[in-house]
């Protein structure tokens, strides 16, 4: 990854949302949740916690989305993690 965060930041990619249901009825974009869960990708220096490769759960308007490359990521503070899974 080209970008590193600073201090206690962390990068996170999103997880996809579901777009079909178990009964097979498809989720219009208008009605899905943000993903609340991801990867972390990236941690600053001054993150104690969590680490690169780490599957966290984190609010659902946390953070701050970012695009690099054309690809959607968040970047936001390490206390902004639930719990990691």
């Amino acid at each position: 990854m080209k970008i590193k965060p600073l201090s206690d930041r962390i990068i996170v990619s999103p997880s996809t949302p579901k777009t079909e249901t178990e009964s097979g009825l498809i989720i219009p974009d208008t009605a899905k949740d943000k993903p609340q869960r991801g990867i972390i990708l990236a941690a600053g220096g001054d993150v104690k916690v969590c680490k690169e490769g780490d599957e966290i759960i984190y609010g659902k308007y946390s953070g701050t989305e970012i695009e690099i490359d054309g690809t959607p990521y968040l970047i936001m503070r390490e206390s902004d993690a639930f719990a990691i899974v």
